[in-house]
């Protein structure tokens, strides 16, 4: 696996570091600590977004970063209700506030409302072009919002497109992938493990994943990282509140798989017809 990516002069790890709900840490220095501790691990893309924990989480990572700002590739994410022209910029710079700095590296649209594309995308150039945010993208995006996009960014403006995917829900590689990679959009997992839904290690699935990671010296999370990422301009943002947890996940950032092993976990988590819409939470 390729482990970095460089995008407008800023380098970012293809495997991140999630927020939601890392507010609610039981212990908040110790996931202080777990996102210090990426960092240190090469973890560098950090993700977080106005809505978690009502911005809890990004005064928590505010706090981490402090005086490591410069180490991270940082992505915030504005609300849907808040993506008029004016609202976005007011909302940019409360998430500046609280994750105390004065620039993100990529600014997202968490998903897409009734407000017009146009005014969200005319607030985005702006706050590009004076210094606030390097780059913006979307989330939870399929591709007909992403046809209607494009058409009016033209090429080369959308930076990427964060979605739902995880080894039980690979709608996106219908066709969500391919028109990213064909337009130059990354697209970036959210809840790459799933919520409660990652193989037990006693089931068929789990054991495979633990049995491939052997030959590699490798955990099952982190073979179905690499699973994932597998592709150039697919990317992956687990959440993870321990030391341990954000170790074994930066475990995955060198591993490459062979295509046997890709075809028995494709066979063992087999792409289901595609439900006619694209699946989020």
């Amino acid at each position: 696996m390729q482990s970095y990516f460089s995008l407008d002069n800023s380098t970012f790890s293809r495997i991140g570091q999630g927020s939601w709900y890392l507010d609610n840490a039981a212990d908040r220095a110790q996931a202080i600590r777990a996102v210090q501790t990426g960092l240190d691990a090469g973890l560098t893309h950090i993700d977080t977004a106005e809505m978690y924990g009502d911005g809890d989480a990004e005064t928590l990572l505010g706090e981490a970063l402090r005086d490591r700002r410069d180490e991270a590739f940082l992505v915030s994410k504005v609300l849907p209700f808040n993506a008029g022209y004016d609202d976005t910029i007011a909302a940019c710079e409360r998430s500046l506030r609280r994750l105390q700095t004065d620039y993100l590296d990529s600014y997202l649209l968490h998903w897409r409302g009734q407000v017009p594309l146009e005014e969200t995308v005319a607030a985005m150039e702006q706050l590009q072009q004076s210094g606030k945010i390097r780059s913006w993208g979307v989330s939870n995006f399929d591709v007909n919002d992403l046809v209607e996009l494009y058409a009016i960014t033209g090429a080369g403006k959308i930076a990427c497109n964060q979605v739902l995917y995880h080894l039980e829900e690979r709608t996106i590689e219908h066709e969500l992938i391919g028109w990213c990679a064909a337009h130059g959009i990354k697209v970036v997992a959210y809840s790459p493990f799933g919520h409660d839904q990652f193989p037990l290690e006693n089931s068929a699935e789990g054991q495979l994943l633990v049995q491939i990671g052997q030959q590699y010296d490798a955990s099952a999370r982190q073979v179905a990282l690499a699973f994932l990422c597998r592709r150039p301009d697919v990317f992956a943002i687990p959440k993870a509140s321990t030391m341990r947890h954000v170790l074994d996940n930066a475990g995955a950032l060198d591993l490459t798989l062979s295509q046997d092993d890709i075809a028995n976990i494709d066979a063992a988590f087999p792409l289901q017809p595609h439900p006619g819409y694209l699946p989020m939470i």
